[in-house]
């Protein structure tokens, strides 16, 4: 078996081997746990020298059993201690800081400081019920719902940025620093949610292969990100965002290539492919996800591909031209009109909805 498919295959039997473990009721692992859990944390050993005695394809095989039988140890001891679900109060206080700062910038639009809270921390209390609204009834909720998609806005506007400083080791070093730290304080401050973590955890691997000269395929780091988080915390599977999280990226990394390569050879940087490469993304999202999403929701989005055309690229410049607000700000330099150019993208991007909801 290919090297390049051994990560994935692990990572998905240990993903069965978690799924299958948390289902058991917690009652049925403390009274099992004598007789089962502690045999099974001794096989590995017992199986080591078969192990060095098959060749590789068997060996993968036998491994990828092992793992299952790891993921099912994983989520029984996960079953069996007491959780840990608290917020850290120095993180509960610094992402209370953050949505505090972002009230005291002057938009002249009272509707651009709770947008901006709810993109950037994930807290909609200070949204208006018509908002609110306005964003399920078009079907761009999830860009009120603090996940990947704004660790990853973040992330390429810092790329972007990074870029202008040059490709030399010790800017690369310091960029993968910066990078890393960046993204693990916005992830710890903002609650650490499971789509967040995802993100985080994808950036941290990605990264790391980068700076190492490392060849990156995105399935595989998908699947390394994914065997990592539930070692770490078997629970999220349970999780309709962890769940949907990581079924969008599979269309992401799948579908996605295979769509976008459809558009003819030729005028690499044509508006009309930029629109297609769009629809392409987010028809593949849709697409792996739409079943979780009726079943959880008992409902899907009818126009979803207009929204995400036109909302997506609006919320990107919104966060960009917000996030140059907070840091000129906080520095006591900002210019007016980024204030102005902030609170204009908003009122559109809610002019769009309001279009997108009457149709």
């Amino acid at each position: 078996m290919r090297r390049s498919g051994s990560i994935g295959l692990l990572s998905a039997a240990y993903t069965v081997g978690t799924a299958a473990g948390m289902l058991v009721p917690g009652q049925a692992w403390a009274a099992a746990a004598p007789g089962i859990i502690l045999p099974l944390m001794s096989l590995p050993l017992l199986l080591r020298r078969r192990l060095a005695a098959l060749d590789p394809d068997r060996a993968l095989l036998l491994i990828t059993g092992l793992f299952t039988l790891c993921g099912i140890m994983g989520a029984a001891l996960f079953r069996l201690s007491p959780g840990f679900s608290e917020t850290p109060s120095f993180l509960a206080d610094a992402g209370e800081s953050l949505r505090g700062f972002i009230g005291t910038l002057p938009f002249s639009h009272e509707g651009t400081a709770p947008l901006l809270t709810a993109l950037f921390t994930g807290d909609r209390s200070g949204l208006g019920r018509e908002t609110v609204r306005l964003f399920r009834s078009s079907g761009a909720s999830h860009i009120l719902a603090l996940s990947g998609l704004h660790m990853g806005i973040l992330y390429l506007i810092f790329d972007r940025l990074s870029s202008l400083a040059g490709k030399s080791r010790g800017v690369l070093i310091v960029r993968f620093i910066l990078i890393i730290a960046g993204a693990l304080a916005f992830t710890l401050v903002t609650g650490a949610p499971p789509s967040l973590v995802r993100a985080f955890l994808f950036i941290a691997i990605n990264e790391t292969l980068r700076l190492l000269g490392r060849p990156r395929n995105g399935v595989r780091v998908l699947s390394l990100a994914l065997l990592v988080q539930l070692i770490i915390s078997p629970g999220v599977i349970l999780q309709p965002g962890f769940q949907l999280s990581y079924l969008a990226m599979c269309g992401i990394f799948i579908l996605y290539p295979r769509m976008e390569a459809w558009y003819p050879e030729g005028g690499r940087l044509s508006p009309l492919r930029t629109i297609w490469k769009s629809a392409a993304l987010s028809i593949s999202c849709q697409l792996f996800t739409a079943p979780l999403v009726w079943y959880y929701f008992r409902s899907f989005p009818q126009y979803f591909l207009l929204t995400n055309l036109l909302a997506m690229p609006l919320t990107t410049l919104i966060m960009t031209t917000a996030l140059a607000c907070m840091v000129l700000s906080a520095a006591g330099i900002c210019p007016a009109f980024l204030y102005t150019t902030t609170d204009a993208l908003c009122n559109l991007l809610q002019g769009v909805l309001e279009i997108i909801s009457s149709m």
